[in-house]
C-alpha cells in the first residue's frame, strides 16, 4: 500500500517544491523550509540604488563587482551584484523588455556572464506594477515574458518592487496573488532565481510570503539616519498600515521586534539595504546598524559607492565575527528581551536602550546591548534575561543554560584597523586563503561560516573578554548610539558540578 503511494506523493512534491528522488527512491526536499530550495541563509551582496539611483551603467556595475573581489567582500559572502531600477527603455513588439543600449552596450547577458566569471551572481529588478518606481516598464501582466527574459539573460536574483500596483493591494490575499504570479513564472523557467519581494511591509508579507518568495521587505524604505523621526515614515511598530519611506535605522529595528518568529531558512525579513558608507550616520551608528541587521538575519545588501569606500567602512562591512551571526544555519532572528526609555535624549528627542538575545545553531548565544541614548552608559544583561525564552518555553524548571558558566566574546574587538583596511583597498594586504589566517579577516569561499564555526576559526568568534558565572550578569560600557555585541559560549561542566546538580 505504502509503496504504491510513493510515486504519487513524489509527483506532488516535485510539482510544488522542486524536490527530487534519490537513487534509493527517497524523496529529497532541498532546504525544506524554502519554497524553491534557495536562500537557506540570508542573501548578501551589493545594490546600486542608495548610492546611484538611476545613474547606472555596465561600467559601474562591473567596476563595482571587481572591487568586491579585490576587497575580499565576495569571499566574505557578498555574492549578489544587483542592478536596481532604470536599466530598460521599454518593450519590443513581442512584449519583451529591452535594455538601455547606451548604458549597457553589450547587453544584460554579457554583463551577467562577466559577473559569473568573477565568481558572483547577477541580480535584476522590476516591479509588480504597471511601472517601476522610476517610471520604467513594470512586470504586472507581463510576468511570464519577463521571467523568461531574466532566465535567458542569466539572472540569478530578482528584486521585485511594489510601485504602481494598480490598486492590487489592501488585503494579504490580494498582495499574495499579485506576487505569486511572478513566483510561479520564475519557477517555470527552470533557472534557480532567488526571489526578493519588496512590498515595503504592505499587507503583512511576513505572514504569507515565505510560501512564494525567499525574502520580503518588512518596512518602508530606509534613510541614512540613526533615529530621526520622519512624517514620511509614520509607523513605529508592526503591523503598519502605511509603511512609507525615510525610515531610520532604529525605526526599522523596532518594527522587527514583533515579527522575528517569521524569520526562517529560505525566507528572511528584509530590513532594506545597508547605509554603511553613506553620509548621515557616524561610525558608532554604522556599527549598530550592521550589528542589528546581522543578529536579526536581514539580507545584507551593501548600498554605498564601493569605488570610493573609506577604510573604516570596509572594516565594518568585513567583520567576519558579525557576518557569522547573519549566516548562522539556525536562520533565526534575535528576540528583544527588554526595551527601556531613558532620560538622556538626543537632538531628535529620542532615547531608548534594549537587550536582544538569539540562540545559534551550535548552542552559543548572541546578545546585543543597544544604546539609543545620547551618552555612553553601562548596560547589563543578566543570564536570566538572556535565556528568558528558554525558561518560559513550557518548562517546569529554569533553563538549563542558567547553570553554566559562559565565556563572553566581543565581536567587535578584532575589527580591522584603519591601516589594515587601507592595505586591503590599496591592494597591499595579503590575500586570505583559509580560516587560519588570523583574527580580522576571513575567506568564506574557502571555508563556509558553518564549517568555520565547527573548526573554531578564531576570526568568527571575536575576542574573549570575560565570563559570566551561573545566574550571573554581564555588564559593559556602551557608547552613544552604539552596541555591545557578544557571543556567549558555554564552558564544559566539571564532574564535580555535574555531581552537585544531581
Amino acid at each position: 500500500m505504502f509503496g504504491a503511494l510513493v510515486p504519487a506523493v513524489a509527483a506532488c512534491l516535485l510539482l510544488t517544491t522542486q524536490a527530487y528522488i534519490a537513487k534509493d527512491g527517497e524523496v529529497v526536499i532541498p532546504g525544506a523550509d524554502s519554497y524553491n530550495g534557495l536562500n537557506l541563509v540570508p542573501q548578501m551582496g551589493w545594490n546600486n540604488w542608495n548610492a546611484y539611483e538611476c545613474d547606472v551603467s555596465e561600467d559601474l556595475v562591473l567596476s563595482t563587482a571587481r572591487k568586491m573581489v579585490d576587497y575580499g567582500l565576495r569571499d566574505l559572502g557578498y555574492k549578489y551584484v544587483v542592478l536596481d531600477d532604470c536599466w530598460t527603455i521599454g518593450r519590443n513588439a513581442s512584449g519583451y523588455l529591452q535594455h538601455d543600449y547606451e548604458k549597457f552596450p553589450k547587453g544584460i547577458r554579457h554583463m551577467a556572464d562577466r559577473i559569473h566569471d568573477m565568481g558572483m551572481w547577477y541580480g535584476a529588478y522590476s516591479s509588480a506594477g504597471g511601472y517601476t518606481c522610476a517610471h520604467y516598464p513594470g512586470s504586472l501582466s507581463y510576468e511570464t515574458e519577463d521571467a523568461r527574459y531574466f532566465a535567458e539573460n542569466h539572472v540569478d536574483y530578482l528584486k521585485y518592487d511594489n510601485c504602481d500596483n494598480r490598486g492590487q493591494s489592501g488585503t494579504p490575499q490580494i498582495s499574495f496573488d499579485r506576487y505569486n504570479v511572478m513566483s510561479k513564472a520564475l519557477n517555470a523557467t527552470g533557472r534557480k532565481i532567488v526571489y526578493a519581494m519588496c512590498s515595503w511591509g504592505n499587507d503583512n508579507p511576513y505572514d504569507w510570503a515565505y510560501g512564494i518568495a525567499n525574502s520580503g521587505r518588512m518596512s518602508g524604505d530606509i534613510i541614512s539616519s540613526f533615529n530621526r523621526p520622519d512624517s514620511a515614515c509614520p509607523c513605529t511598530e508592526t503591523p503598519c498600515e502605511w509603511p512609507g519611506f525615510h525610515c531610520s535605522i532604529m525605526n526599522i529595528i523596532n518594527k522587527m521586534a514583533p515579527i522575528v518568529s517569521r524569520t526562517r531558512s529560505g525566507y528572511f525579513n528584509d530590513m532594506d539595504m545597508l547605509e554603511v558608507g553613506n553620509y548621515g550616520i557616524n561610525d558608532h551608528e554604522a556599527v549598530s546598524h550592521f550589528s542589528m541587521w546581522s543578529i536579526l538575519s536581514s539580507p545584507l545588501l551593501i548600498g554605498t559607492n564601493l569605488i570610493k569606500l573609506k577604510p573604516r567602512d570596509l572594516a565594518i562591512l568585513s567583520n567576519p565575527a558579525v557576518i557569522a551571526l547573519n549566516q548562522d544555519p539556525s536562520a533565526t532572528a534575535a528576540f528583544r528581551i527588554w526595551r527601556h526609555e531613558c532620560a538622556d535624549r538626543d537632538r531628535y528627542g529620542q532615547c531608548e536602550r534594549s537587550l536582544w538575545s538569539r540562540e545559534l545553531d551550535n548552542g552559543d548565544f548572541a546578545i546585543a546591548l543597544l544604546n539609543g541614548g545620547d551618552t555612553t552608559t553601562k548596560m547589563s544583561a543578566s543570564l536570566e534575561d538572556v535565556f528568558l525564552f528558554q525558561s518560559i518555553a513550557g518548562s517546569s524548571s529554569p533553563a538549563e543554560q542558567l547553570s553554566y558558566t559562559w565565556d563572553v566574546h566581543d565581536l567587535w574587538a578584532w575589527r580591522m584597523s584603519e591601516d589594515e583596511a587601507k592595505g586591503v583597498i590599496n591592494g597591499t594586504a595579503q590575500a586570505v586563503k583559509d580560516h587560519r589566517n588570523g583574527t580580522t579577516r576571513y575567506n568564506a569561499t574557502a571555508t563556509s561560516y558553518e564549517d568555520g564555526i565547527k573548526a573554531n576559526a578564531t576570526a568568527l568568534f571575536g575576542k574573549k573578554v570575560g565570563e559570566v558565572k551561573p545566574q550571573g550578569t554581564w555588564t559593559a560600557e556602551v557608547a552613544r548610539h552604539s552596541v555591545g555585541l557578544y557571543r556567549l559560549r558555554a564552558q564544559p561542566k566539571s564532574m564535580m558540578q555535574e555531581r552537585d546538580e544531581l
